[in-house]
């Protein structure tokens, strides 16, 4: 249970990283209560996973996929550039949480 509530807790990460840039700062009021809900539910979320994961496993990971997510949403809809080397380096992300994962 605390591996799913700590990818569930890495995917709010990606969102409230989305919604912290599209609050402007926080003066647009929707996305910045949608960034503070989902801040506090990834944290928590995080802290209950860390209650049977190690800390720097379960800190990488969560880290991991909000970092990937938060890119490839960059990516797909924000218009970034998916460039193959930017590619290439989210894959060497994703290798290293799921490295972590199986080592664990």
């Amino acid at each position: 249970m605390a591996w799913l509530v700590l990818v569930l807790s890495g995917f709010l990460e990606t969102a409230w990283a989305i919604a912290l840039d599209r609050s402007a700062g926080l003066s647009r009021l929707i996305p910045s209560v949608v960034f503070v809900v989902t801040l506090a539910l990834s944290m928590a979320g995080l802290a209950y996973a860390l209650r049977t994961i190690p800390v720097g496993t379960g800190y990488a990971v969560w880290v991991g996929i909000g970092a990937v997510g938060t890119a490839l949403v960059g990516m797909l809809a924000l218009g970034e550039s998916a460039s193959l080397p930017r590619v290439l380096s989210l894959l060497l992300v994703v290798a290293g949480v799921v490295g972590l994962k199986i080592f664990h």
